[in-house]
């Protein structure tokens, strides 16, 4: 890379590789940053990012140079005495337009430039001028311009003045003993354009109206004020248009940038860095690392919102159902064939678990339309599940630009209908099935046994009635176990056990009901924590995804 001049010191240039990979992450910046990056920033570094790739697409390697200064200040007599002929014409003779006039060292072709410059005066100067070459060095590839007065009382000019001086390479600004202090040159422009300082050159003209030390203090004072603009290291030249004071030391001055052909992309490099840190002004240095798992207190108001409580109480009595149902009296179980079980009234019946035949039940056919029946969450419930978002996006916004904490409060409170849906889903989605207890089976099978030792004591006791009936109860005597007779035993002991057996399966499925509701109740907080995820925690880490790369990207563009 090309070291450029700036003051006494060697600063050193950027590459164009380096120019558009910066300019490239500023697009980027801006196109990640979106809405949440100023408009007004973000649309002046769009023109600085166009600007940069306009000026690295035209052909050849020429430095554009603004004479640039208030009225009076002999800005055209020294492009004349640089250029060598009266191209511009100074003082009352000169006409008032809003066009600069531009001055050519070289025979490369500079059209396409300084079309883009819009620049349409044009004077080539000859290579055997005079003004031709520097004592040391080469001016070929220089377009010097002079440009309207930036203080003029016709308002296209200054905004002409504007216009150019946003597409020159280098700054040559051009005072004079009476408006060296002016607020308008140190305020409005060198100030504005601080990070150029590398492409700026200060001249003091018409020095020979001056006493050598008066000319000194005055340059020492302008120093002073340049570097109060913060652009401490330009060196300011003191010139007279009139007797030549100067002229040669600032053709050498310029012969030197066009020399190190990086003024360019330096100018480039500052305005990409100046749109950079503008933009950056609306980007936090940090932003909260959110956790992988949501908040259990944005869990636990999801889970309410979607009924968890309500699912969890009908596992807790589907399970008494079906515990009663298997350990019941025989005779009276088909009853409970009449009563709905309750997670079907909530269409999450999943089916027996202990199955083996492959069919499709009504669980498969609601898990495919992907609702349930239960209950729409409470205004209660709707309440806590904004306080819950709303804290939770507060946190995350937190030290965060205004427009980027917009951003994290709206991801941190989707519509209700998609939370509600999503919600739904978690809980559509959640097996409830569980392995069937042993003691079910068990139990079934001993109720069955009981009830046929119930039924064969009471045929028994019916044959031996009827065997009286007709006088034949001599054929068959009746067994007796100690006093009681064994067909009774057999009738009453086999009811006594079944009842005994069903009471016995309650008092198990009052325990069983609310260990099985504990287990479905982890499922379902691991389903809405998966669903809080995805349409609360995601979408808030996406912004702050965004945010930091947007910070990487903008720090890459004004490095």
């Amino acid at each position: 890379m090309s070291p450029i001049l700036r003051g006494n010191a060697k600063v050193k240039g950027v590459s164009a590789e380096e120019l558009a990979e910066r300019s490239a992450a500023l697009t980027a910046a801006l196109e990640v940053g979106g809405t949440e990056l100023d408009p007004k920033a973000a649309g002046a570094a769009r023109e600085i990012a166009t600007k940069v790739d306009e000026r690295l697409g035209i052909s050849g390697g020429h430095t554009v140079v603004a004479l640039a200064g208030a009225t009076g200040s002999g800005k055209s007599s020294l492009f004349n005495a640089l250029v060598g002929e009266e191209v511009a014409r100074a003082g009352a003779r000169r006409p008032t337009t809003s066009t600069p006039t531009a001055g050519i060292w070289g025979a490369d072709q500079s059209g396409d430039l300084l079309t883009w410059l819009g620049v349409g005066a044009r004077h080539f100067v000859a290579a055997d001028s005079p003004a031709g070459q520097p004592a040391a060095g080469t001016l070929d590839g220089l377009v010097l311009l002079d440009l309207p007065d930036f203080d003029s009382r016709e308002k296209a000019n200054r905004a002409e003045a504007e216009r150019v001086l946003a597409l020159a390479d280098v700054f040559v600004w051009v005072t004079d003993p009476q408006k060296y202090a002016d607020a308008r040159l140190h305020d409005d422009y060198v100030k504005a354009l601080a990070a150029h300082e590398a492409v700026m050159i200060a001249v003091l003209n018409q020095a020979d109206r001056l006493s050598d030390a008066d000319r000194k203090r005055i340059v020492g004072d302008l120093g002073r004020l340049l570097k109060a603009d913060g652009v401490p290291n330009v060196q300011v030249l003191a010139t007279s248009a009139t007797t030549g004071l100067g002229v040669e030391d600032l053709r050498q001055r310029l012969a030197n940038v066009v020399a190190g052909a990086a003024a360019t992309r330096t100018r480039l490099a500052g305005d990409v860095r100046m749109a950079a840190a503008e933009v950056r002004k609306g980007v936090a240095d940090r932003e909260l690392h959110l956790p992988k798992r949501a908040a259990p207190t944005l869990v636990d108001a999801l889970g309410r919102s979607a009924g968890v409580p309500t699912v969890i109480s009908a596992v807790d009595r589907d399970y008494r159902h079906q515990a009663i149902a298997a350990g019941g009296w025989p005779f009276t179980r088909w009853l409970r064939s009449f009563r709905a079980r309750p997670l079907r009234r909530l269409r999450l019946d999943t089916g027996d678990a202990g199955s083996t035949e492959i069919r499709i039940s009504e669980g498969d056919v609601r898990a495919v339309l992907g609702r349930s029946s239960l209950p729409p969450p409470t205004p209660t419930a709707r309440a806590a599940v904004e306080l819950a978002t709303r804290e939770v996006g507060d946190a995350a916004a937190a030290g965060l630009p205004v427009r980027w904490a917009h951003a994290v409060n709206d991801a941190a409170t989707p519509p209700d209908t998609l939370v509600g849906d999503r919600l739904d889903q978690a809980v559509v989605g959640t097996s409830l099935r569980a392995r069937n207890p042993f003691w079910w089976s068990v139990f079934s099978g001993l109720q069955t046994l009981f009830a046929i030792v119930a039924v064969a004591g009471l045929v028994w006791i019916a044959v031996l009635f009827l065997l009286g009936v007709f006088q034949l109860d001599q054929l068959i005597s009746t067994p007796f176990w100690g006093p009681l007779p064994i067909p009774a035993l057999l009738l009453f002991g086999g009811l006594l056990a079944g009842v005994l057996l069903a009471g016995l399966s309650r008092f198990l499925a009052a325990f069983g009901g609310p260990r099985r509701a504990r287990v479905m109740e982890r499922r379902l907080q691991e389903s809405i924590e998966e669903a809080a995820t995805e349409t609360v925690i995601d979408p808030i880490r996406a912004v702050l995804d965004r945010h930091a790369r947007t910070r990487a990207l903008l720090d890459d563009a004004a490095r």
